[in-house]
Formats: structure tokens, sequence, C-alpha cells
């Protein structure tokens, strides 16, 4: 995805996220990303959402809470972007975002549930967007970001989280 995406169209920060994701349809790879996410997590007991690969770290639930919360933002700012609002919008804090929720007080499935209305909705959205649309352009947390790099970003986003949860997590508890 690296040739398809200028390095002018995300903030640095996300690189790590963009290198993950492959070349192809958005709204296929959305689909299937959420896809692979519920093979990986729907058969997760409530005792291993409460686990943590180490004391400062997210539990499991809280992992994917802050996954939904981050594709809800991202979206949103797909969307500014993408009907033209010229606003700054404004970064987040993903640590401030997680310990105000109660993620680890939801089910997994809920949690789980959550997420894929997220991804539903950010699906719909992704349908409705033309080829032109793509390359509109606005500004997040102070950085350039393209309708198609904010996509690039959830896909990535997730990747990396599934990636976590696999070498991490899941692995560490077995």
């Amino acid at each position: 995805m690296q040739k398809i995406l200028g390095k002018d169209e995300y903030a640095p920060y996300y690189q790590s996220y963009v290198e993950l994701v492959s070349e192809g349809d958005f709204v296929n790879l959305l689909e299937e990303g959420i896809g692979k996410t519920t093979q990986l997590v729907s058969h997760l007991s409530e005792e291993q959402g409460m686990f943590r690969y180490a004391a400062e770290k997210w539990t499991v639930k809280e992992l994917l809470g802050h996954m939904a919360d981050t594709e809800r933002i991202m979206a949103h700012r797909l969307l500014s972007v993408v009907r033209g609002d010229a606003v700054s919008l404004p970064g987040f804090d993903e640590e401030v975002y997680v310990q105000a929720a109660s993620f680890n007080e939801q089910s997994v499935n809920d949690l789980l549930q959550n997420l894929q209305a997220v991804r539903s909705s950010t699906i719909h959205l992704m349908k409705s967007i033309d080829a032109e649309s793509m390359q509109k352009s606005g500004t997040a947390n102070n950085s350039n970001v393209t309708v198609r790099a904010l996509v690039v970003i959830i896909l990535g986003h997730e990747l990396h989280h599934c990636n976590i949860l696999k070498d991490r997590y899941l692995a560490s508890e077995q």
C-alpha cells in the first residue's frame, strides 16, 4: 500500500499501520478484516477477556474497546474530509479514552458486537464514496490526511492490534 499512498497523505505516526495493509478493494478489505477479527476473539471467555500480558498493559476487553473507539474516530475524520469540512479535526489520547471507558465491565461479546457495528457503519460509508472523493484531503491532529489514507489507517490499526492479540495476549495464555 505504501506505493499507492504518498508520504504526504498521512502523519508519520501511522507508517507502521500503512505498511501492514495489502493493496485491494477497500470495502472487501474492511469486510475480510472484521471477519478475521471476529474469528480471533469470538471464542474468548470472560476470564480471557480480562487477561493482560503485563501489569501496565490493557486487558483484551480494553483492547477491543480501543479498536472500536479508534475506528469510530477515524471514520468520523473520513466523513468530515470526504464531505468537505474544512475544520481541523482534533487528535485524541487513547490512554485517556480507555481509562474513561468501562470496557472491563462489558462482555467480550458486547465489545465484539460494538466493533462489528462500527465496522458495518464504516463499510456503508465507504460504499458511498466515489474514486474521485478518495483523493480529498483535510487536517486531523495538525497533519494532512487523505480519505484513502484514513481507510488504510483503519485497516492497518485493526491488523496491528490483531497481531498483538495473537502474539502477546493469546500466545501468552497457552
